[in-house]
């Protein structure tokens, strides 16, 4: 009856198993969850990379070798439930996503098109161009969303203006999560709370807004109604069941937007108050920080601010913003891997310890950071800009990487409290973040508040939480997240010598002005 859980160890299931594929934007696995007694437990299935793909000069998802790696896990998971697991039987399956990303499919049930990288360039200063067209005042009135060049929106009218064929060859219009559950079903749905993620949807009444589609001359037939998370769409389609060995499996929606299904599993005890205490951060190669709340806050303050409104589970609102995360650490790594000298994390984490503090003031934000050949080239470059000394030792760049996550995080939960009037004392970090410990107590100093770390498998049982409460083995959010509380450790980080931030903040603030 027992497996290999995500960190190896070994794991069994007393009830069904529900399978939780989760892709990330430079990686996915699939995760079998379910209860083992009284707690939950995982075991991964499979584990691949996510890796863009060029072709001539566009940069795009490899959806079908997403798709290949996913049969793999999926048929490894019907092998394990018959042999290792004791024949637990597989409940149901569901995948979570990033945001933003979409595919079409056309008239013969076929995808249409490339399905494009939002860091292609060819989205570039989109955000603005967008506003050329409608008012932005008027697209955020009807979204209450952030304006970001990777938004899919600004995706949508890059490839209209390139002349793409899909305007004349599709016929449904697919988040990502969406296009592997038809992949998986043979049903097109599109799950509401990625749907939140295009600038298309109104959060207020959670429908298409048809101000947005007409402006912008897009089909309203692409758009299909949103479908809430927990819905069942169908079952597994029987090429997929051949293949993978999940006969007559409901596919049933999570959350599909990762940061929606991460939220859910945040250890928390208030669902959506309307005056939080208490924020997450889903921390990854994007760090998405922000508050459940009941209802979205569509304010000229929050437009100032650039927070965006997207939908959560059972009608509630993330109200965040998207910061750049661990992607600059990550592709500091990268840069130093094709130079043949790439450290380990650990060693990146034990160097950045030794460094000097606030040697080098790093934006996670900064443009000329999104999606450069060389991230220390574009570091270096950055702080000649900014009137800082070029980095030449390893330590600092890692150092500068973290502390500036730490000092946008700070200025993010300033703005939080401001949107929502209230006083919030316990940072949530969840996602693979949550193990930096460095970069987790940063976070308590600059922000002179608790960090409470884990789980950091969030969006994978988040997704199986939504699965479980979809099939009526749970019947609350709290009751999930109660489970969570139950079954996965978690490290407290308690703030120290936050004064010693004040100074580098107010000069980290100067380069939003």
């Amino acid at each position: 009856m027992s497996s290999a859980d995500p960190n190896g160890s070994a794991v069994s299931f007393s009830g069904p198993v529900h399978l939780a594929v989760d892709l990330g934007a430079s990686s996915g696995r699939v995760i079998a969850g379910g209860l083992n007694g009284d707690r939950l437990e995982l075991a991964e299935t499979g584990r691949f990379v996510n890796r863009p793909l060029k072709v001539q000069d566009a940069m795009l998802w490899n959806h079908l070798q997403l798709w290949q790696d996913i049969q793999d896990g999926l048929r490894d998971a019907a092998l394990r439930a018959d042999s290792e697991w004791a024949g637990a039987s597989i409940a149901s399956v569901g995948v979570d996503t990033w945001g933003v990303s979409f595919g079409f499919v056309d008239a013969h049930d076929q995808i249409a098109a490339p399905v494009w990288h939002y860091r292609d360039a060819r989205h570039r200063g989109m955000a603005d161009k967008i506003c050329e067209i409608v008012p932005k005042d008027t697209i955020f009135a009807e979204t209450g969303m952030q304006f970001m060049d990777i938004n899919s929106l600004c995706q949508l009218i890059a490839a209209k203006q390139n002349g793409d064929s899909v305007f004349q060859t599709a016929e449904s219009f697919l988040m990502m999560g969406d296009l592997f559950h038809w992949l998986l079903s043979g049903e097109r749905s599109i799950e509401a709370s990625n749907a939140s993620t295009t600038q298309l949807l109104n959060p207020a009444t959670q429908a298409w807004s048809t101000k947005l589609l007409d402006g912008f001359g897009l089909p309203h037939s692409w758009f299909a109604e949103p479908t809430a998370a927990g819905t069942t769409i169908g079952t597994v389609q029987s090429s997929v069941a051949g293949e993978t060995g999940l006969h007559g499996v409901p596919v049933i929606l999570p959350a599909t937007h990762d940061t929606a299904s991460a939220v859910l599993a945040v250890p928390a005890e208030n669902f959506a108050p309307a005056k939080p205490d208490w924020c997450y951060i889903s921390s990854g190669t994007w760090s998405l920080m922000g508050v459940e709340v009941p209802s979205p806050v569509v304010t000229p303050l929050c437009a100032d601010l650039n927070f965006t409104n997207e939908g959560g589970v059972q009608g509630s609102t993330r109200l965040l913003q998207n910061i750049g995360g661990l992607w600059i650490y990550q592709q500091i790594r990268a840069a130093l891997d094709r130079q043949g000298n790439a450290p380990s994390w650990q060693e990146m984490t034990e160097a950045a310890a030794s460094a000097p503090a606030f040697q080098l003031l790093v934006n996670p934000d900064d443009p000329a950071l999104v999606a450069p050949d060389n991230m220390i080239d574009a570091i270096c470059g950055l702080a000649g800009r900014t009137g800082q000394k070029v980095p030449t030792d390893n330590g600092v760049l890692f150092r500068g990487a973290l502390e500036g996550l730490a000092l946008r995080y700070r200025m993010c939960l300033q703005h939080l409290e401001s949107l929502t009037d209230s006083r919030i004392e316990t940072i949530h970090i969840v996602g693979g973040g949550s193990l930096n410990a460095l970069l987790c107590q940063m976070t308590a100093d600059a922000c002179g508040r608790r960090v409470v770390a884990g789980p950091v498998e969030a969006t994978a049982i988040g997704n199986i939480l939504m699965q479980m409460i979809g099939s009526g083995s749970l019947h609350s959010i709290d009751e999930a997240r109660q489970l969570v509380r139950h079954s996965f450790p978690t490290q407290t980080y308690e703030p120290q010598h936050t004064d010693r931030w004040d100074e580098p903040a107010a000069k980290f603030a100067t380069f939003f002005e």
